[in-house]
């Protein structure tokens, strides 16, 4: 590995490529802007393996899902991407594996949903710009809840608690 200030600095130029991206792509996924979170995306086939959520060979495969699944004004997302190991292979490749803490708020339900997982990321750069070509997600774990009214106040009825849900 060359260890030059050069070198050392262009890696260092990389990681930080990487996690603006990651950033860009988890804060459009809470905007709900879809358009930002295609671009986040390598064009053409790449791999999308979201467990129960779906698996995707090309990036609006994952866009159509998500306008379904969380597209509505009554869900409220909040994507937290953390503890980022990034590894650049070369100049035009790298690979990630980033923790993430989301939570979900359905106003219409009225349904809580936590859960933390795993992101293992490929990236390849095109055209001088860092893009997502291969993602795989695991939950590791989710809690799911639902606002209901008792007798004297709303109350907060656990639905699940555990890894992942099987609804």
């Amino acid at each position: 590995m060359d260890t030059s200030i050069e070198a050392r600095l262009t890696r260092l130029e990389a990681i930080e490529a990487v996690k603006q991206l990651k950033a860009r792509y988890l804060n459009a996924c809470d905007k709900k802007d879809i358009e930002r979170m295609r671009s986040c995306f390598a064009e053409g086939e790449v791999h999308i393996d979201y467990g129960a959520v779906g698996s995707f060979t090309h990036r609006d495969g994952l866009i159509d899902i998500f306008e379904k699944m969380g597209g509505g004004e009554n869900i409220i997302d909040l994507h937290h991407g953390q503890n980022a190991e990034i590894e650049i292979q070369d100049a035009t490749h790298a690979s990630a594996d980033w923790g993430l803490f989301f939570y979900q708020i359905d106003t219409k339900t009225q349904q809580l949903s936590q859960l933390g997982g795993h992101y293992q990321d490929k990236y390849v750069k095109v055209e001088g710009q860092w893009r997502i070509s291969s993602t795989t997600f695991r939950v590791h774990s989710s809690y799911v809840a639902k606002l209901s009214d008792g007798e004297q106040a709303q109350q907060l009825q656990v639905l699940f608690a555990g890894g992942q849900p099987t609804f």
